[in-house]
């Protein structure tokens, strides 16, 4: 009787492990199979061509190649990046929907009423992946060859000089605001449909400057048609050397980075999450990508971690919505 006992009680040892051993497999078998299992989707909020888009495209043909997997870049342009940041933000959250983030991200949430998704609650920051500079730049017949001299144009002329922008609320108007705000300037915003006709105006003296990505008007600047004052990131960029930086140049605290992030949408298993962070910055430390991406004057962003780039996405917005109340901005 005592030896049965003692059977009986090993047996329901056995049995408690097993079932807690099926529980746990059970529990954790979607998460910890090995991943991508399947084809993974890595939305763009712009339209094919732009830095976002072959930034993207890069670094997918690269994880496409490390993890024998496809790789689908879902162009979903429209309302100001809105739309895409929508697509994804109702996506599963199980690793195979990603989001290539960039300025809109972290202004939108100040420029529109009302969103269908709000980026800090409806997704979870991968890694920071590249930056971009963006150039002062204005025509040949703007009498100001440096920065100093084109603020002190700018003050004896109050309201008269005028800056293109691609629209209201767009990157390149918000940094023209932030200008004026610390200038102490006055200087008039043409909005436009889009940066190409931003750019003819500029290129036909129809409009004085603009902020615009450095890489997009290097052949300009090489031809002399468009003239540049200084870089808005904190350093100098390779693609042209020469530019002094907007501290440099006399106007310090003046800094705005064209940024470019992976997120997905949130409640992403964290073990995934952590996955495509080594995945991703691995691919861009490779060097023909940082070669690749130097020739559309995007630089792979320094090491930094998920939570380090939602601490950056909070910072972003809220210098935004500080600049969007400052100049009465609302999306068109």
């Amino acid at each position: 009787m005592h030896s049965s006992s003692r059977e009986q009680s090993t047996l329901n040892r056995i049995s408690g492990f097993t079932a807690g051993l099926l529980l746990a497999m059970c529990c954790t078998t979607p998460n910890a199979q090995v991943y991508p299992a399947k084809t993974v989707r890595f939305v763009v909020p712009v339209a094919p061509g732009g830095a976002t888009d072959i930034l993207t495209r890069t670094i997918a043909q690269r994880l496409a190649a490390a993890w024998g997997q496809q790789v689908v870049v879902d162009n979903r342009p429209g309302g100001g990046s809105n739309v895409g940041f929508e697509v994804a933000a109702q996506a599963p959250a199980d690793g195979y929907t990603l989001l290539m983030a960039q300025p809109a991200f972290t202004v939108n949430v100040s420029l529109y009423k009302k969103l269908a998704y709000d980026p800090m609650r409806d997704f979870s920051a991968i890694t920071l992946a590249a930056t971009g500079a963006n150039v002062l730049v204005v025509h040949p017949s703007v009498p100001a060859t440096t920065l100093k001299d084109f603020i002190a144009l700018a003050k004896a002329k109050p309201g008269r000089l005028n800056y293109a922008s691609s629209g209201n609320g767009t990157t390149p108007h918000l940094s023209g605001e932030l200008f004026k705000t610390m200038a102490g300037v006055n200087i008039t915003h043409i909005p436009y449909k889009g940066a190409g006709a931003s750019v003819t105006d500029l290129l036909g003296g129809h409009v004085d400057l603009a902020f615009l990505s450095l890489s997009s008007v290097v052949p300009q600047l090489k031809a002399k048609r468009l003239r540049a004052l200084a870089i808005t990131s904190a350093s100098r960029s390779a693609l042209m050397p020469e530019l002094p930086t907007f501290a440099e140049a006399g106007l310090k605290g003046y800094e705005v980075t064209g940024w470019y992030g992976v997120v997905a949408p949130s409640g992403t298993p964290r073990e995934i999450i952590n996955r495509l962070h080594a995945d991703i910055t691995r691919t861009l430390a490779q060097p023909d990508v940082v070669q690749t991406l130097g020739s559309f004057g995007l630089e792979p962003a320094p090491a930094n971690s998920p939570d380090a780039f939602t601490a950056y996405l909070r910072t972003e917005i809220g210098k935004w919505a500080g600049v969007v109340k400052a100049s009465g901005a609302k999306a068109d």
